[in-house]
């Protein structure tokens, strides 16, 4: 990878950071994620499952989302597909939303911290590489792992205070 590749992987990441930390704010597992288009982004969102009581409202399934409503209403043709965008998340994805963006025909991933109880891209499976597919997609974890895994370790150690 070249270094200016990998700086823009963190410049988006960065943002994509911004977006869990609303979610921690708010009390939600703090995972963001943000969708860019030609060097454009174009959706961002963070957990909402607490606050919309819905256990699907992920982080990556709100942004495919707002992203596909975005290209429909910039081209009336357009189907929402995702082809050329790139999602960055805070977390290696669950299989609902590797699945999603299998669905979207997104391009790439970037993730941050992997999952190893429910990564669905590297950790568990690798649904975004599965040649049973009808498409695939180009898959890099690990950008600014730490900083991903800090807001997690945050959260987590928050709620098991509370539980006490």
């Amino acid at each position: 990878m070249t270094a200016p590749t990998e700086s823009l992987h963190h410049h988006y990441m960065r943002e994509a950071l911004k977006q869990a930390h609303l979610a921690l704010e708010k009390g939600e597992v703090p995972v963001g994620a943000v969708v860019v288009y030609k060097n454009k982004i174009i959706a961002r969102a963070y957990n909402q499952m607490e606050m919309l009581r819905d256990p699907t409202a992920h982080a990556e399934m709100i942004a495919l989302t707002q992203a596909s409503g975005v290209l429909s209403e910039e081209n009336k043709d357009h189907r929402g597909s995702l082809e050329g965008a790139t999602l960055y998340a805070t977390l290696e994805p669950c299989a609902m939303c590797a699945g999603a963006l299998v669905l979207t025909k997104c391009a790439n991933l970037v993730f941050g911290a992997r999952d190893q109880k429910a990564g669905a891209c590297e950790s568990l499976y690798k649904i975004p590489q599965d040649d049973r597919l009808n498409h695939r997609l180009k898959v890099v974890g690990g950008v600014m792992e730490e900083d991903s895994r800090i807001f997690l370790q945050e959260f987590f150690r928050m709620l098991r205070k509370e539980r006490r």
